[in-house]
């Protein structure tokens, strides 16, 4: 099993494109049976920054 750690910069203008970005990320995740245990930011001030966490197995990441 391999978990990823995923860093973003994220454009502030581009709000809602990453957002429909991650949500298609987090589909193709588990479709590939993978898990993805979520995108996150800062608990506190302004960041342009998240993170994602996701896992699989089996050979998977090839496929991805």
């Amino acid at each position: 099993m391999i978990t990823c750690v995923v860093h973003y910069t994220i454009d502030p203008g581009q709000i809602e494109a990453f957002e429909r970005f991650a949500r298609a990320w987090m589909r193709l995740v588990r479709r590939r049976g993978g898990v993805h245990h979520g995108y996150f930011l800062p608990a506190e001030g302004a960041s342009d920054r998240a993170e994602a966490l996701f896992t699989g197995g089996g050979g998977w990441a090839a496929a991805v």
